[in-house]
């Protein structure tokens, strides 16, 4: 499983440290690693085909015993229907062992899927079903035709009392109407009464079934999270189940521990191996709902990974977290305008737009110290994102503000330099959007679930393999831009530093140059722009 390196890594950097996984861009040394990983996977024809469909990889620099470097390879999931490959390492658990505690829960799930099924399509329960839905419409058919009846009397009493009929008789014939309505529907549900049973019991079975299968799966899905034992640096070793209760108060999500980097750690801790760098690319062709590039660098996934890597990484030499640990001054957020509504700024790259998780100062901090007085969001930009942003100074211009932006009737302009050549040269990208539940802050396209996304763009200047592009949003979903860019039914050219989407760089290379809106209070049309730096 330890591979060595057959390239010449003499001169090559050695980090001092592990990445931060959750947002790094990968170092030389696994970049070595992962183009002589390709160079093996394209040696193994079978491998490639099934790879080619699309999968992550990892590779884990370390060195041995001996102090010797080395790499380590691993796949998210299975491939081919198989979890274990000689290139790479082997599972944390083995789900696909036939004796293992998962195939033995779920092959009872699958005795317990083929009752509900037997029986949901069984004979008798579609007869009981017959029976009852007979006997409604007869019902139904049998009132109607009484209500008819009653009406046609109503109107021949209303007609017998204009002419002087006596009262008494007309109002004891129509009691008699409307207790003979009630003694009909009373017989009705007495005769539906034995054949809703029958269903009812029937249905009642599937239900046990329905229920026993829940709790029987959720239950194998706590106990193989109590055989999902990982290791760290410190030498303590814990069940995922654990972790999760530990850090996050919750049961794990499926999958986890199937991912690329907790089999990379947990291998080269098993195996006496000292982690150098890590990195996660992607193999093969992009999933539909996903911004995926073969070969590109992509973070670790935080819902599966970020409790369980806190976990593994526990020991080593880790970077902080790039994002926690930025700190853009006040001094960088320029005002452009204020009155007594309304304050609009130019906001710099860097900085999160309103306070998030992290213990860092954002753009309404540093705009609360330069004013005095502390502004309300109407809007927001990525935290890599910088440009003009328009906040409120109270509750009712925030609320007119943000129906401005709702009903689409904020004109936004940016500026973004995009990897690659873009064809056609001007368009309109509609590609539906929706959070990533499972990898937040990613996005998905989604044309089912998402919510309609709109970006007209063009293409203004070739600069010698990348383009420069102006976007104007017409719909304002989180990372719209950054998707609709880098997305292969978009311009599949992902904005340059866009390491969720592309490839982390230095900054990303996205700016919002002009916002015109309407005065919250006096309904002028304001405009204003932002010099593009870079």
């Amino acid at each position: 499983m330890l591979h060595r390196f057959e390239s010449d890594i003499r001169g090559v950097e050695v980090p001092a440290r592990m990445p931060w996984p959750f947002h790094y861009e990968a170092s030389a040394l696994s970049v070595v690693a992962r183009d002589e990983l390709l160079r093996l996977i394209a040696a193994d024809e079978q491998l490639s085909a099934s790879l080619s469909e699309g999968k992550m990889l990892g590779v884990l620099v370390v060195r041995d015993a001996g102090g010797e470097p080395g790499y380590l390879a691993a796949f998210s999931g299975n491939v081919g229907g198989l979890n274990r490959h000689q290139l790479f390492v082997p599972p944390i658990y083995d789900l696909l062992d036939e004796e293992g505690e998962f195939k033995r829960g779920e092959r009872e799930l699958a005795a317990i899927n083929e009752s509900v099924a037997r029986l949901e399509r069984s004979p008798e329960l579609r007869a009981s079903r017959e029976r009852v839905a007979t006997a409604e419409e007869s019902r139904d058919h049998e009132i109607a035709d009484y209500k008819r009846l009653m009406s046609t009397a109503k109107a021949e009493r209303d007609r017998r009392r204009a002419v002087g009929e006596s009262e008494s008789s007309l109002t004891a014939e129509s009691q008699y109407q409307k207790a003979e309505l009630r003694r009909r529907r009373q017989r009705w549900r007495e005769a539906l009464a034995p054949l809703e049973a029958e269903v009812a019991s029937k249905e009642a079975e599937i239900a046990w079934l329905r229920h026993e299968r829940k709790t029987r799966s959720e239950a194998l899905q706590r106990r193989l999270f109590r055989l999902y034992r990982v290791s760290n640096a410190q030498g303590e070793r814990s069940d995922v189940l654990s972790i999760f209760e530990r850090y996050v108060h919750r049961l794990p999500p499926a999958g986890t521990g199937e991912c690329c980097a907790p089999k990379l750690l947990e291998y080269a801790y098993r195996h006496g191996l000292t982690p150098v760098t890590m990195a996660e690319f992607w193999y093969g062709a992009s999933p539909a709902g996903e911004v995926r590039h073969h070969g590109a660098f992509y973070p670790s996934c935080r819902s599966k990974c970020l409790p369980l890597l806190s976990y593994m990484l526990r020991g080593l030499p880790v970077e902080g977290n790039p994002l926690a640990e930025s700190r853009v001054e006040a001094s960088a957020v320029k005002v452009l305008y204020r009155d007594s509504e309304i304050v609009v700024v130019d906001k710099p790259a860097g900085m999160l737009s309103v306070r998030g998780k992290e213990a860092v100062p954002s753009l309404v901090d540093h705009v609360a110290e330069l004013i005095g007085v502390e502004p309300l969001p109407a809007h927001r930009l990525d935290m890599a994102t910088s440009g003009v942003m328009v906040l409120a100074l109270n509750a009712a211009a925030q609320k007119e503000l943000r129906r401005q932006f709702a009903t689409r009737e904020v004109e936004k302009e940016y500026v973004a330099v995009v990897e690659g050549a873009v064809t056609p040269s001007r368009g309109e990208i509609r590609l539906p959007l929706r959070p990533d539940v499972d990898d937040r802050p990613r996005q998905r396209v989604d044309y089912e679930h998402g919510k309609e996304a709109m970006t007209r763009y063009e293409a203004v200047a070739d600069e010698g393999g990348l383009t420069r592009v102006v976007f104007r949003p017409l719909t304002g979903r989180t990372h719209q831009l950054r998707v609709h860019a880098a997305h292969r039914e978009g311009l599949n050219a992902p904005i340059v530093g866009d390491a969720l989407y592309g490839h982390a760089s230095e900054r990303l290379l996205l700016h919002a140059r002009r916002l015109a809106f309407r005065h919250p209070s006096t309904g002028e049309r304001l405009a204003f722009e932002s010099e593009v730096p870079f």
